[in-house]
């Protein structure tokens, strides 16, 4: 059997806009969350959400270049720039017929569609699209813009199952590596929906936290006082590599990918089952596949997005799987420091779980002040502050609008 290695990671997120920045921000608990600045969001009912700081194109393109690319593809571009180099893969020496590309997008150049729209309607009605409006919009041009940047002509496409659409670009780079259809992916997810209809939207399901009294701290799973997700933005990007040709080129080994989970609630389109038999079902696939005992993951990075509903179920599900073991791993949500990157979020969190296993060091769940009484009080949340702990393996889960889940299990490279 073949063996999947990640020799690589970039990261561009609310709380820092290169891997280490975010790795470091994550250790120390800082919070992605202020006021929305890409639009006057005064007449909304949420007007805070987890932006990029100091992001700015003209660092990363030229003006013709950004023009051409949707936000959310420009993210995916600087990510996966950052996990090329972090890999120190040879763009030469690479077999490019055995190297692909699978990138997601939970909802693609939303923004796009919004600004061409909106020039329309405020016209003539003289139809004046840009040539580039349905290329900068469609979910899959990351992963065409990116096979055309690094001349990857192996498998190249998007996955789409909403908050689960990157650990679902992840799970499918694995299984074509498995496969033996290729030796190489760049897999990985970016979002930018901070923008009028995304807030609107989410605000219309009432999903999204409406907290704008304590913005920074509103991002809160766990926390008996949550009143929804906050949203983020950004996109990560991991070099995912079959275990021969890592060595062959001499590669950083990171960790390895050793199990995943695929399933659906099929139970309703937002809410999760009650019972989180999803979460559960998925968790347990990713071990089976793993050859693991459940005894002998360490940590969990849960999807934990802070609406009422879903950390309860997830919670219920890690109880009901681990048993007694339960209240021996760590537990935390990254979304309390990150808000959701929606489709980009599994990219981002497997990041964070890989780089747990590299230090053995647990990030927190930030904001959790005052625990749910329905969430099971013996369960370690790593509430505020990391923790130091041996990471032998860990999990990380998301789960989407549509009753999608999805798991990766990571573990400590072993020869």
């Amino acid at each position: 059997m073949r063996r999947v290695v990640v020799t690589g990671m970039g990261a561009l997120t609310p709380i820092g806009n290169t891997l280490q920045d975010y790795w470091q921000s994550l250790v120390d608990g800082v919070s992605g969350a202020n006021l929305i600045t890409h639009f006057d969001a005064s007449k909304f009912k949420t007007k805070f959400a987890c932006e990029l700081k100091n992001y700015d194109p003209a660092s990363y393109f030229d003006r013709k270049e950004s023009r051409k690319m949707d936000r959310y593809t420009q993210y995916a571009m600087v990510a996966a720039a950052e996990a090329v180099a972090n890999s120190g893969l040879d763009l030469d020496a690479t077999d490019k017929d055995r190297s692909g590309i699978i990138w997601a997008s939970g909802i693609g150049g939303i923004e796009t569609f919004l600004e061409e729209v909106r020039g329309f309607v405020l016209g003539d009605g003289t139809p004046r699209f840009s040539p580039f409006f349905i290329p900068k919009m469609i979910s899959d041009i990351a992963a065409g813009m990116l096979s055309i940047k690094y001349g990857f002509r192996g498998p190249n496409f998007a996955t789409v199952s909403a908050c689960a659409s990157s650990t679902n670009a992840i799970i499918d780079a694995y299984y074509y590596i498995l496969l033996g259809k290729a030796d190489l992916f760049i897999a990985g997810g970016s979002e930018a929906s901070i923008n009028q209809p995304g807030i609107g939207g989410f605000n219309a399901m009432q999903a999204m936290s409406t907290n704008n009294e304590e913005y920074e701290t509103a991002s809160r799973p766990f926390d008996v006082t949550r009143d929804g997700f906050v949203i983020g933005e950004g996109g990560g990007a991991l070099i995912l590599e079959e275990l021969g040709h890592a060595k062959a080129r001499g590669a950083t080994i990171y960790a390895e990918v050793v199990g995943t989970g695929l399933t659906a609630d099929a139970y309703h389109i937002t809410a999760p089952h009650p019972d989180g038999m999803g979460a559960l079902n998925v968790m347990k696939l990713a071990i089976e596949e793993a050859q693991l005992k459940p005894e002998e993951i360490d940590y969990i990075n849960v999807h934990g997005t802070s609406t009422p509903l879903g950390d309860i179920a997830e919670t219920k599900a890690i109880v009901r799987l681990f048993g007694e073991h339960a209240y021996k791993l760590n537990i935390s949500a990254t979304k309390s420091m990150t808000g959701h990157l929606l489709g980009a979020a599994g990219a981002v969190e497997a990041i964070a779980t890989i780089m747990a296993v590299v230090h053995d060091i647990v990030p927190p769940t930030i904001n959790l002040r005052n625990p749910d009484p329905e969430i099971d009080p013996k369960l370690n949340l790593t509430p505020n502050k990391a923790e130091k702990r041996t990471v032998r393996a860990a999990l990380s889960n998301t789960f989407g609008f549509g009753g999608h889940n999805a798991s990766v299990l990571i573990r400590k490279f072993q020869e």
